[in-house]
């Protein structure tokens, strides 16, 4: 017990040497051709900012909301690639991927702040902007609004015309209650690996937890890697299997994107097995040390495997379109709007 205390004061102690810092040092992976960090510098110059003005008002009212967007972004890319594909609504063809069961528990506010979002952006700019490429700077402001790194986005993504199955849905995201072991695979399917799955986890350090996500952990007893008192903690929140209960992703600073994420694991308090499992897993450990210690390494690296997943399987050029809502395709041909005078509960691990 005394050098369980010991190394969480070390830790927390060293993390109070880090200051967030307001943008990283940009180590990025390679760019996708028909994206840019300049598509809409002539088209849409005031993208960016309208983005974060909008979202800076919003979560002065409800910061709950950065989490939310954040994991759209993870449930779009990580499902058939950045298209926008988990907006959609069902149609006749069937079901769409936010009435799969990992895709249940995203907040329908941040759904609407995304369709809000292109509202204002069109109403400046025309509907130049795709609905993909508004969640992924959705995200990144999200991300640095509470207090994360800011990185570039690289922009021109358009909106897909499908959506996911069910089962393909349910094979894209990997469970909560799912090990290191477990989630690699799936992960490599898309070109991520063990340090992009440590690095993107700490996604969790904002938002919040259902108890069906970690009731395997709690019911029918502890699960031994679990510290006592935090177990103690999530029965009185969660005191029976189906209690429909939310608790915080990481205990330390919920609403502040920080390296906290990584000493709650160190001290045995990561909420899903997925989260904990990252520090008894010798192919995570070691990462999951690095960034509870310097949390300026884990802003970096958080950054790189953010521009890296937001690129996978993404549409240009002519491929796809751009949705006048995001929430449905545009059931024709793509039309583009001229541009105008800028004056005038099963959840997933991620």
């Amino acid at each position: 017990m005394a050098s369980s205390i010991l190394v969480f004061l070390l830790v927390s102690a060293l993390c109070l040497l880090s200051s967030p810092a307001p943008a990283v040092a940009q180590n990025l992976p390679p760019i996708v051709n028909g994206l840019s960090f300049t598509f809409y510098k002539s088209s849409c110059p005031k993208l960016e900012s309208i983005v974060r003005d909008f979202l800076n008002k919003q979560f002065e009212k409800d910061i709950g909301l950065a989490a939310g967007l954040l994991r759209i972004h993870f449930h779009d890319c990580f499902v058939q690639g950045c298209d926008g594909s988990v907006l959609l609504d069902g149609s006749a063809s069937g079901p769409s991927e936010q009435d799969a069961p990992p895709n249940l528990t995203l907040r329908p506010a941040a759904f609407q702040a995304i369709n809000d979002l292109r509202a204002l952006i069109d109403g400046q700019c025309g509907r130049v902007v795709s609905c993909a490429d508004v969640v992924a700077l959705a995200a990144r402001d999200s991300v640095v609004l509470s207090g994360g790194p800011s990185y570039k986005v690289p922009l021109g993504r358009r909106d897909g015309v499908t959506f996911a199955t069910r089962n393909a849905t349910l094979a894209s995201l990997p469970a909560p209650t799912f090990n290191v072991t477990q989630i690699l695979p799936v992960l490599s399917l898309i070109n991520l690996d063990a340090d992009d799955l440590v690095a993107l986890s700490g996604g969790h350090t904002i938002g919040r937890g259902h108890c069906s996500s970690f009731s395997n952990r709690i019911f029918p007893s502890r699960d031994p890697t679990m510290d006592q008192t935090f177990f103690n903690n999530l029965r009185d929140t969660c005191p029976a299997s189906d209690t429909n209960a939310t608790t915080s992703l990481d205990i330390r600073s919920p609403n502040v994107f920080d390296n906290k994420y990584y000493v709650d694991l160190m001290n045995r308090q990561g909420l899903f097995t997925s989260d904990e499992n990252l520090y008894f897993d010798s192919r995570t450990k070691s990462l999951v040390l690095d960034f509870a210690l310097n949390q300026t390494l884990f802003f970096e690296k958080f950054a790189f495997s953010m521009v890296k997943m937001g690129q996978l399987g993404v549409l240009t050029g002519g491929n796809g379109e751009i949705r006048a809502n995001c929430s449905a395709r545009n059931g024709g041909k793509i039309s583009m709007w001229p541009v105008i005078d800028q004056h005038g509960e099963q959840t997933a691990a991620f």
